[in-house]
């Protein structure tokens, strides 16, 4: 039987791949290969261009909870030790200290906060600076029509006539995309049945969003938490539980609203409920998108429905918000947040936080092939970043190729096996130890489940209701316009002056380059030179005669 000209084509790629890996098994990793590793290296770093343009458009992509050690099990997970995720072959990394204003370890409020409007803050406030508490109502009680209280890279992109937007795939009203519109005391005002008496005169977040600035004038809000926007949404038992759901009940129905807005403007507009909703979208006629696509946060990436009516991916609402939003002459800014990275590590499941961050990865990838299909990735700051860290560990001497997920060794002190992955304090879904008098034995962790399976979740070294932040500093990646400004250890604030100075927005929109500047003080210099050399050549010539 003669073999099709397909066939041959296929059989052949099958043969490469088996001869590269079968090359990649036999290769020694001595010397040679350490000298051209490092060789490579450098002759990247030598070769890395710094583009000192201004930034026409900025995408922050957040991966909440994605510190460091998140960012190295994910590349083992994926890929291997040697490996890089997208986003680690950026040219320009640094590291953000995320202690807030009042705590060592902040909380999502703060950090985003930070990042958003370039000043810390106390924990669980948004948009508030240090002269406010948490429960503070002091800002609510403003006569006057101003707004107390710190603006973000949202207002300051939209003072330069950018179009603005985020996608999540938490809750909108969930504290890291609050952060880019709303003032409030407490991050867990979402909806008005979470506010308390005293704070009758507060807006709460959901209604920020759809009547203030700058979220009236998003053109793109992707993401969960349908309920804290209209109190007759059905319940649909196929969702997680979501403990965190603020569910309205002052019979507002503030996506009417949101859709009454935009008719009135006379502005294009879709609401979007579903995969399908995304597809059937024309992005460029549209230019106003509100997606809302379950009633709390949205599914982990594993248990998502990838049917036509189930819920988009972050990728999809990622790749469909870029279309919508880049359509701006002025150019655009673009936040993305991957916010279950978090609620994996909270529940100590390990492999749905790794699970997580490929997606998000994914998600990072598909947005620079976009930008580069559009012509705009020469034009685009684009910067990864996490807003604190988790206490997920890597442990013991695990031989090279390894499972991540698997066990790395037997402990010493209790003879009993340990994974790679463990929590030092966090949720524990069974006892971790056990008493027998005055003995206390710690479980075998293989004796709870398979330790790669999504459900199983590590071992924890102190018990808690749930997992808590880490407070070491988290790194910063960028490559695109001005990406070279993070460099160095800096503060988390410092996010927003960078931004803002890159795309000349701002408190920076009159500001010109560095490279500028330093070109408009050396020729100031030169010709200040020469004056007074002239100057002092002449003195002398009059007091030699």
């Amino acid at each position: 039987m003669m073999m099709g000209r397909h066939q041959l084509k296929l059989l052949v790629a099958i043969l490469v791949l088996i001869n590269c890996w079968v090359a990649a098994k036999n290769i020694v990793e001595d010397e040679a290969y350490w000298m051209s590793v490092g060789r490579a290296e450098l002759n990247d770093a030598l070769n890395v261009v710094v583009n000192n343009n201004v930034a026409k458009n900025v995408i922050l992509f957040i991966g909440d909870g994605m510190g460091p050690n998140t960012v190295t099990a994910t590349r083992i997970y994926k890929y291997n030790e040697s490996g890089r995720l997208t986003f680690e072959e950026f040219p320009h990394v640094g590291l953000l200290k995320t202690y807030s204003v009042n705590k060592q370890v902040p909380d999502a409020a703060s950090s985003a906060t930070a990042m958003f409007t370039g000043v810390k803050v106390n924990q669980k406030t948004i948009g508030l600076d240090a002269n406010y508490q948490i429960n503070d109502t002091t800002h609510c009680n403003n006569a006057g029509s101003q707004r107390i209280g710190l603006t973000s890279l949202a207002t300051w992109a939209q003072d330069a006539g950018k179009s603005t937007g985020f996608v999540t795939n938490t809750r909108i009203t969930d504290a890291t995309p609050a952060a880019l519109y709303a003032r409030t005391s407490n991050r867990k005002w979402e909806c008005n049945a979470a506010m308390p008496p005293s704070a009758k005169n507060c807006k709460d977040i959901a209604r920020q969003l759809i009547e203030d600035r700058p979220g009236r004038h998003f053109k793109v809000i992707m993401g969960g938490g349908k309920k804290s926007f209209e109190a007759n949404s059905p319940p649909n038992p196929k969702e997680p539980v979501d403990k965190s759901l603020c569910v309205r009940t002052d019979r507002k129905d503030l996506i009417r609203e949101w859709i009454d807005d935009k008719l009135s403007n006379n502005l294009s507009h879709q609401l979007l409920t579903n995969v399908s909703d995304i597809k059937l979208l024309d992005t460029e006629q549209t230019e106003y998108i509100l997606g809302l696509f379950t009633n709390g946060t949205m599914p982990m990436e594993y248990t998502r429905s990838k049917k036509s009516l189930g819920i988009p991916s972050l990728e999809l609402m990622t790749e469909t918000a870029i279309k919508v939003i880049s359509k701006n002459e002025n150019g655009f800014f673009l936040m993305v947040e991957s916010g279950l990275i978090d609620a994996a590590h909270h529940q100590s499941t390990a492999r749905l936080a790794l699970d997580e961050t490929v997606e998000f990865d994914k998600t990072i990838n598909t947005s620079i092939n976009l930008l580069r299909q559009l012509d705009m990735l020469n034009d685009t700051l684009v910067i990864v970043t996490s807003d604190h860290a988790n206490l997920l560990s890597i442990n013991g001497y695990p031989n090279r190729g390894n499972n991540i997920l698997d066990v790395a060794g037997i402990s010493e002190s209790d003879d009993v096996r340990y994974t790679t992955l463990t929590y030092s304090i966090g949720y524990a879904k069974r006892p971790v130890y056990t008493r027998y008098g005055s003995i206390v034995i710690r479980q075998d962790p293989k004796a709870s489940g398979n330790t790669t399976n999504h459900d199983y979740t590590q071992q924890v070294g102190i018990p808690e209701e749930t997992g808590l932040h880490g407070g070491s500093d988290v790194a910063v990646y960028a490559k695109g316009p001005m990406g070279h400004l993070f460099h160095s250890i800096h503060e988390q604030n410092y996010i927003a002056h960078a931004i803002a100075y890159a795309t000349k927005i701002g408190a920076y929109q009159s500001e010109q380059s560095m490279n500028q500047s330093y070109i408009h003080f050396s020729s100031i210099y030169l010709i200040s030179t020469l004056i007074l050399s002239l100057l002092y050549f002449n003195e002398v010539t009059v007091l030699r005669f």
